[in-house]
C-alpha cells in the first residue's frame, strides 16, 4: 500500500503538467442563425474564453480565429482542462485539438484525353464525348473557383485575365498583400487571395521569411499547379523544361475566376521536397472566408491519412458548411496507396478524388551492352553523349561501408562511394527516400547517370521526373533485368535515350498505384474514392521560386510549367468540371452536380 502511494504521489505532478500544457482547440458550435453582426459574434467567442480564462486579457490573447461567416465556432490556445469545461456546454457541438495535416504531393493533354479540349486546333471546340459542354458552360465564365493549398505565383501567363469578363457581382472577398504580393497582382481572372497563418506560426514560431513568403504568393509550386489546372487560361506553346509535354496548357474552366487561400507552409528547416504542413484552424478559417467570399466552388488539395470521424476534422466540417451555400467541394484521395483504408477526406458531402493515368508518355530507353533495349521514362532535360556507353553499377555493389543492408540499393544521401561511381550510370530502387534525391546522391558522388528502378507495387505506373542529371526510371521487372545483366558480366555497360513525348500510349487510363484505396474507414457503406480524374504526369503552371526537383539550394533551374503527380492533381480536374457543370446548372445542388459526374462520364 505504501508502495503504491509513493507511485500516486510521483504521478500527480505529472498529471497537473500534462493539464496546464497549452495547445490550439478548436471549438464548434454548428451554424450561425445570421442574426448577430461579425463584431458580436467574436464577442461572444471571448465571452466564452473569458468563462475558462483568468482575465480579459488572456481570453483575447488565446484566440486566434473567431469563425463568423457560417461557420460557429472559435480557435484558442487551450489547455486540456479550459477544453474540457467548454466541451461540456450544452451548445458545443464539439470540441478537438488540431494537428498539423499534411497535405498530398497529396494542363497540355489531360483535357484533351478527357475529351473537352482539342489541343491540336488550340481551342475548345465541341466532340463526339462533350457535346458542346463547354460552349454551353461558357468555359466557366462567372464562375469563381476558391483554391485552398500554398499559394500562387502571380505572373504565370495561366493568371492573365485577358479575355475575361468582368468580376461577378456576387464577389465579396479581397486581394490581400504581403512580400511579394499586393494589390496590383489580382486580376479579372486572380480576383482574390488571402493567407492564414496564425496556427502554423503558434506550433513553429515566425515563419521564416527565406523558406516562404507571408503572403499569397507560392514559393513551393503545388498551389501554382493545382490553381492552373482548375481555371489556368488557355497558354500556347507551354511545355516543361526540354520541351516536354508542349502544347496548349489550360484549365478545364479556362474563363472561371480564382480566389486563392493560401493555407500550407513550408516546414522549418526541412526540404521542400518533404511537401508542407497545413493546420485545420488556419484551413477551417480559410473555408469560412471563401463562403463569405461567395466562391462557387473549392478544390482543395489536401488531406490526412488518418481521419477519426466527420465531426472533428477541418475539411470535413468546412466541406458541410459550403456544400449548404451550395459549394461544391472537391478533395483529393490522398497518396498512401496501393495499401487499402488509406484514404483521405471520406466525407460523404464531399467529392473525393482519386488518380489515374493520361494517354502520354515520355519514352526515355536503356540500352544495355548485350543489346537489350527497356523502356524507361523520365522528363530529364540532360542528356547524355550521343552513341556513348557508359560503366553501369547498382548502388548496393558502389556503397560506403556502414550502409544498412536493407537500404544498400536505394541511393540514399551519403550512401555512395565516390570512388566507384564516378563516370558510371548507377541502378538505384525505389523505396526510402525522394525519387530526385536519389539522382541527386548519384550526381554527388560523381556518377554520369541513374536508372530508377520501380517497386513491384508501382505496376505499370511511372511518375516522371525532372532530375538533376541524365536519369529514366523503368519498371520493376526491367529494374530486375537490369540486376540480372549486372551480374552476368564483368563489364556492363549501358546508355540512356533521350526523352520524347509519345501519344496515345494503351492501357489508358490506369489508376496509379499510389492514389490511396477505400473502404471508408469512418464508414465502410459509404463507397470513396467517388471519382478518378487525371493525376499521373500533369503539366500546369510552377512557381519561379521553387526549381522542378523541389531541391532547393541544390537544383537552380528555373521553371514557368512542371510535370507533376498526385491525387492533388486529379482534384482540380474534378474542380474544374464542376464549374462548367455549376455554369450550365446554375440551380442544381451539390449533391446534384456530385451525382452527375459520378454516373454519367
Amino acid at each position: 500500500m505504501k508502495t503504491f502511494f509513493i507511485f500516486s504521489l510521483l504521478l500527480l505532478p505529472l498529471l497537473a503538467s500534462c493539464a496546464e500544457q497549452k495547445q490550439v482547440y478548436i471549438v464548434y458550435f454548428g451554424e450561425h442563425s445570421g442574426e448577430k453582426a461579425l463584431h458580436e459574434i467574436e464577442d461572444t467567442h471571448h465571452s466564452y474564453l473569458l468563462s475558462v480564462k483568468e482575465t480579459a486579457e488572456e481570453a483575447r490573447a488565446s484566440l486566434l480565429y473567431s469563425y463568423k461567416h457560417s461557420i460557429n465556432g472559435f480557435a484558442a490556445v487551450l489547455t486540456q482542462d479550459e477544453a474540457s469545461q467548454l466541451s461540456e456546454l450544452e451548445e458545443v457541438v464539439s470540441v478537438w485539438a488540431s494537428h498539423p495535416k499534411k497535405y498530398s504531393m497529396h494542363t497540355t493533354r489531360s483535357w484533351k484525353f478527357v475529351g473537352i479540349m482539342e489541343e491540336e486546333e488550340r481551342h475548345w471546340t465541341s466532340n463526339k464525348m462533350g457535346g458542346d459542354f463547354l460552349s454551353k458552360a461558357r468555359f466557366g465564365k462567372d464562375i469563381i473557383v476558391g483554391v485552398l493549398d500554398s499559394g500562387v505565383w502571380p505572373e504565370s501567363k495561366s493568371f492573365s485575365d485577358e479575355g475575361m469578363g468582368p468580376i461577378p457581382k456576387s464577389w465579396k472577398g479581397i486581394c490581400q498583400s504581403g512580400p511579394g504580393f499586393n494589390s496590383s497582382h489580382c486580376n479579372r481572372k486572380l480576383i482574390g487571395a488571402r493567407y492564414y497563418l496564425k496556427g502554423f506560426e503558434h506550433n513553429y514560431g515566425p515563419l521564416n521569411a527565406s523558406e516562404d513568403y507571408q503572403s499569397p504568393r507560392d514559393m513551393d509550386g503545388h498551389g501554382t499547379h493545382t490553381s492552373s489546372t482548375v481555371a489556368g487560361l488557355l497558354v500556347p506553346n507551354a511545355s516543361a523544361m526540354g520541351g516536354f509535354a508542349r502544347g496548349t496548357a489550360s484549365g478545364g474552366a479556362p474563363l472561371a475566376h480564382l480566389a486563392i487561400y493560401k493555407v500550407c507552409w513550408a516546414i522549418p528547416g526541412q526540404s521542400k521536397a518533404d511537401g508542407n504542413t497545413c493546420f485545420e484552424e488556419d484551413m477551417f478559417a480559410a473555408i469560412d472566408d471563401a463562403i463569405g467570399d461567395g466562391v462557387d466552388v473549392l478544390s482543395i488539395s489536401i488531406g490526412t491519412s488518418h481521419p477519426v470521424n466527420y465531426t472533428s476534422d477541418g475539411i470535413s466540417l468546412g466541406a458541410l458548411h459550403a456544400t449548404k451555400k451550395n459549394i461544391v467541394v472537391a478533395c483529393s484521395a490522398g497518396n498512401s496507396g496501393p495499401a487499402p483504408a488509406t484514404l483521405s477526406n471520406p466525407a460523404p458531402w464531399v467529392i473525393t478524388v482519386g488518380a489515374s493515368s493520361l494517354d502520354r508518355a515520355f519514352v526515355s530507353p536503356v540500352v544495355l551492352g548485350n543489346g537489350i533495349r527497356l523502356k524507361g521514362e523520365t522528363v530529364t532535360p540532360s542528356k547524355l553523349e550521343e552513341n556513348n556507353m557508359y560503366p553501369l553499377v547498382y548502388a548496393a555493389d558502389v556503397i560506403n561501408t556502414g550502409v544498412p543492408k536493407d537500404m544498400a540499393g536505394q541511393c540514399l544521401p551519403g550512401s555512395l562511394s565516390p570512388e566507384k561511381v564516378k563516370g558510371k550510370i548507377v541502378l538505384c530502387m525505389r523505396g526510402s527516400g525522394m525519387r530526385v534525391g536519389k539522382g541527386m546522391e548519384v550526381k554527388r558522388a560523381g556518377g554520369v547517370g541513374f536508372i530508377l528502378g520501380n517497386s513491384a507495387a508501382n505496376g505499370i505506373e511511372i511518375a516522371c521526373d525532372a532530375h538533376v542529371l541524365p536519369a529514366t526510371s523503368v519498371l520493376h521487372k526491367d529494374a530486375n533485368r537490369i540486376l540480372e545483366y549486372i551480374n552476368s558480366t564483368k563489364h556492363p555497360i549501358a546508355t540512356i535515350i533521350p526523352a520524347r513525348t509519345v501519344l496515345h500510349t494503351k492501357p489508358a487510363p490506369f489508376m496509379a498505384s499510389f492514389s490511396s484505396r477505400g473502404p471508408n474507414v469512418i464508414d465502410p457503406n459509404i463507397l470513396k474514392p467517388d471519382i478518378t480524374a487525371p493525376g499521373l504526369n500533369i503539366l500546369a503552371a510552377w512557381s519561379e521560386a521553387d526549381p522542378p526537383s523541389k531541391l532547393n539550394g541544390i537544383d537552380h533551374r528555373v521553371a514557368q510549367y512542371n510535370i507533376y503527380s498526385g491525387t492533388s492533381m486529379s482534384c482540380p480536374h474534378v474542380a474544374a468540371a464542376a464549374a462548367l457543370l455549376k455554369a450550365i446548372h446554375p440551380s442544381w445542388s451539390s449533391a446534384a452536380i456530385r451525382s452527375a459526374l459520378m454516373t454519367t462520364g
